[in-house]
């Protein structure tokens, strides 16, 4: 192990996508070494029967939702004489909270060394079959809380779409936002609602141009459910479509901008 964390730091480990087979050699060494493993729960998740195998694959780990990585005191006094690590679903620096982990680890004199991992947005532009320079901004399409109910998902969308570019949309995990439950992955339908009421709050306001030219309901798009795991799935078809499927756990959504002919080759491949 690398000499920065040899007696004492944080590792945070990439485990992949959900399937711990896809797990590096890095990342299963560097785990097992460590003295203490915690597994972040709140910012992605991975099946269950992987999480059984987890222990078997690297040792006893507990779970640390978000409040207690957010407000990492204790993660950071652990480190200062003993290696932990904080294993995180996909790739851990694909989240802001663990950016800002290894900030207030290097505030706090805490070594710490990054182990990438596979990540499902990199999974889904490649299975995707459209051409990863064409994507535009990626969006992530919360859950309504209370009466809050933003919109700002739409106008990105629309903003991608008007410059011809493709839209990787992550749904919600968390519909209570706090990140102290176990998360209830967002399905398609769910998804689909929440994309028409913010359709419907654009129209309502007075005089907003931000709403879409097209129905929400004949946009095409490309379903991907458990990405990297044994279940995994990918269709397309019409919004409307896909979003009556019912399978799998975690998904996400690939909204297509005008596509070339090899693009609209494959989006007919995998169509429902």
């Amino acid at each position: 192990m690398d000499a920065q964390v040899a007696d004492a730091g944080i590792l945070l480990i990439g485990l992949g996508p959900g399937d711990l087979d896809l797990m590096s050699v890095q990342a299963i060494e560097a785990a097992k070494m460590s003295d203490h493993r915690f597994l972040e729960g709140y910012t992605a998740t991975m099946p269950p029967d992987q999480e059984a195998r987890l222990e078997e694959l690297v040792g006893p780990w507990s779970r640390l939702m978000r409040t207690e990585v957010e407000n990492p005191n204790d993660i950071l006094e652990l480190a200062g004489d003993s290696v932990v690590a904080l294993m995180v679903v996909g790739d851990p620096m694909q989240a802001t909270t663990h950016v800002d982990l290894v900030l207030r680890a290097s505030e706090a004199g805490v070594k710490t060394k990054i182990i990438p991992g596979i990540s499902a947005v990199s999974l889904a532009v490649s299975y995707s079959g459209l051409q990863s320079y064409r994507f535009g901004r990626q969006v992530t399409l919360p859950y309504p809380y209370r009466d809050y109910l933003p919109t700002s998902p739409l106008v990105k969308i629309k903003l991608n779409r008007s410059q011809n570019l493709h839209t990787l949309l992550l749904l919600d995990l968390d519909p209570t936002g706090m990140g102290v439950d176990r998360p209830q992955p967002m399905d398609p339908s769910q998804a689909l609602d929440i994309l028409l009421m913010m359709e419907e709050k654009e129209a309502m306001s007075k005089g907003s141009q931000q709403g879409l030219d097209e129905s929400i309901l004949d946009l095409d798009a490309i379903l991907m459910t458990d990405l990297g795991c044994s279940s995994q799935s990918i269709v397309s078809g019409s919004l409307e479509d896909i979003s009556k499927l019912k399978r799998g756990r975690i998904h996400s959504l690939v909204l297509p901008a005008i596509m070339d002919p090899l693009e609209e080759a494959y989006f007919k491949r995998i169509k429902i």
